[in-house]
């Protein structure tokens, strides 16, 4: 089959790989339909994941047919539908026990990362029956790939973790599709204020055209200051990190109202200082981690609702073949006004 991989010298390509086949009792093969790329995916290409193994299929995002189940799996049979969530969770370890699934004991994120993943004709799915979403016939496939990770991490690290209520201000900090993803389901609680903060103005327009009361150009670093002037110097209730690196870390601080919450989303591959001399005395929270997609089916019943358009972040198209093109087209980003791209397997 084709698949795109990660070698060890750092070079990624389409190549030819086995077929997966099942290996315990509890797996599920998945006929990938649709893939995308994630930010996390970059991340590991640039080395900031220390828990990629080399020559992995890259890719935790998916909705395809299944092909084949173990003995054990209840849930599903071949021909269903599914959306692949991008958390591995036994649902019997003491961390699935409290829905803890991104901490899962047997799993977590491991799809793309420490085992093959989704951007490849075909994936095992560990755990199936707990790994895995039926997909709903009256929505769009290519929008449910975006739950397969983008909408519940915004939602669940962002937004639930960040404790954001009604009428509260918010602030994030990078508009890549995870931070819209945490701006567009911020507004299931009716903030007050959605400050959007970015480098690049095709994202800022989105993150106005979906629902930012304020977009900040941080190209000459003057966006802290801008959103202070614009609080009184309080600054806002929540604060979303959503780009991973140390000036995000560091802009959280300076934004965080006294009392208010940090939640970080971005994936940090460096150590960022957490400036205690200033903070110690805010009585912020801060959290971070990953997604435990529990939300999922709340996000399709949003959808069906009309209160949440995942295909608003949908820019470009590839097929399975093309792959390498879609990275370049996502790496670069700015230049291509890219957000999220959607690969198609054609292979039947």
């Amino acid at each position: 089959m084709k698949a795109y991989v990660l070698d060890s010298q750092g070079n990624h390509s389409l190549q030819e790989r086995p077929k997966p086949t099942l290996i315990e009792d509890t797996d599920v093969i998945v006929r990938i339909e649709k893939t995308t790329i994630c930010g996390t995916d970059l991340h590991i290409l640039r080395g900031n994941v220390s828990t990629f193994k080399d020559d992995t299929i890259l890719g935790h995002e998916g909705v395809g047919i299944v092909e084949e189940c173990g003995s054990r799996i209840a849930n599903f049979k071949p021909g269903d539908r599914v959306i692949v969530s991008c958390i591995t969770s036994c649902g019997t370890c003491s961390m699935c026990h409290k829905s803890q699934f991104g901490q899962c004991l047997n799993g977590g994120w491991i799809l793309g990362n420490e085992i093959d993943g989704c951007q490849a004709e075909y994936v095992r799915i560990p755990h199936g029956d707990n790994s895995l979403f039926p997909a709903p016939e009256d929505i769009d496939i290519e929008s449910l790939v975006f739950l397969s990770d983008i909408f519940p991490t915004g939602y669940e690290v962002g937004v639930l973790d960040g404790k954001l209520k009604p009428a509260d201000s918010v602030a994030v900090i990078g508009c890549g599709p995870v931070g819209l993803a945490a701006l567009m389901t911020a507004k299931f609680f009716s903030p007050s204020e959605i400050y959007a903060i970015d480098n690049n103005p095709h994202r800022l327009e989105t993150a106005k055209e979906l629902g930012a009361t304020h977009t900040l150009n941080n190209s000459e670093n003057t966006a802290v200051q801008q959103i202070l002037e614009m609080t009184d110097n309080v600054g806002v209730d929540v604060v979303i990190e959503a780009i991973g690196i140390p000036a995000g870390w560091d802009m959280s601080q300076k934004l965080v109202r006294p009392g208010g919450n940090i939640a970080v989303l971005g994936v940090h591959g460096k150590s960022a200082p957490i400036n205690l001399e200033d903070m110690w005395k805010r009585n912020f929270t801060m959290t971070a981690g990953l997604v435990h997609t529990y939300t999922t089916p709340d996000l399709i019943k949003q959808i069906r609702a009309g209160h949440l358009q995942p295909e608003k972040l949908r820019t470009h198209h590839f097929d399975l073949s093309e792959t390498a093109q879609a990275y370049d087209t996502f790496i670069n980003a700015e230049k291509n006004n890219a957000l999220k791209v959607i690969i198609s397997n054609t292979e039947k």
